[in-house]
């Protein structure tokens, strides 16, 4: 059975496009088969696995608007999905960025990214969407469409901000739409273990949160070099297999895994 888990923060900078990526190529690594479906328009999943959006036609952005237009739209998935790195990739494009507008009066919008990955789960272990930085139109339907969700906070306090904001987005589309959404669990990004405060932020996190979310025990290091990789349009297992960031994702894809 396939299990849908989105990557969500509605603030940037936290890991979210990293986390996807690297949790994914983790996952095909244990022989599961993986889709990243990539929802921002910035396309920064995308073009961090080594393709340009502007020269890609079929993207999640042209399904969304073909569903859109008819909801009977026929999907030849195979058209829609590149190989990359062991996992599928379903990409992005600038054009997303307008959709949330076009969405506005589509009935049933909600379920429109819920429809289309429910036509590819009977393919995949895993599909991974990467979410963009904003709790909008995209964001909830991630959440509809998802069973669990991923949160990712970088170690720094001012990244806990916001918190209660997301939580209770997820905790109003558990109540009202997908009764079915749970959170994954909340994963420390950008963790450096020689400071005082990220080891404060970890304990401030799993004091108020702990009790009734998952805080991940495997944090994710910081590194120049998870910062270098999408500049060459490789994940970290690509362009440095052997660096300690790697092997904090394939730990949390273990403990992703034991969730199960």
């Amino acid at each position: 059975m396939c299990k849908v888990i989105a990557i969500a923060n509605q603030k940037g900078g936290v890991g979210k496009t990293t986390t996807a990526i690297s949790l994914g190529i983790s996952l095909s690594k244990l022989n599961k088969k993986v889709l990243l479906i990539d929802l921002d328009g910035q396309a920064n999943l995308t073009m961090s696995l080594g393709f340009e959006p502007d020269e890609l036609y079929n993207t999640i952005t042209n399904l969304i608007e073909n569903r859109i237009k008819d909801y009977n739209y026929s999907i030849e998935k195979s058209k829609y999905l590149i190989n990359a790195e062991g996992v599928y990739l379903l990409p992005a494009d600038i054009g997303l960025s307008s959709i949330e507008v076009k969405m506005l009066n589509t009935i049933n919008r909600e379920n429109i990214l819920k429809n289309i990955v429910k036509e590819f789960k009977p393919m995949f272990d895993y599909i991974i969407i990467d979410c963009l930085p904003s709790l909008g139109n995209l964001t909830i339907n991630a959440l509809v469409a998802s069973d669990s969700v991923i949160i990712p906070v970088q170690a720094q306090y001012l990244s806990m901000r916001g918190m209660e904001q997301l939580l209770e987005t997820v905790k109003g589309v558990k109540a009202q739409i997908n009764p079915d959404l749970e959170i994954e669990g909340i994963l420390l990004t950008m963790y450096d273990k020689r400071t005082n405060l990220s080891k404060e932020v970890f304990e401030a996190i799993n004091d108020t949160y702990g009790e009734y979310i998952k805080v991940f025990k495997n944090t994710i290091t910081v590194s120049t070099k998870i910062a270098e990789a999408p500049s060459q349009g490789l994940s970290i297992f690509a362009y440095h297999p052997n660096s300690e960031v790697a092997k904090s994702y394939e730990l949390l894809a273990k403990e992703v895994l034991c969730n199960e």
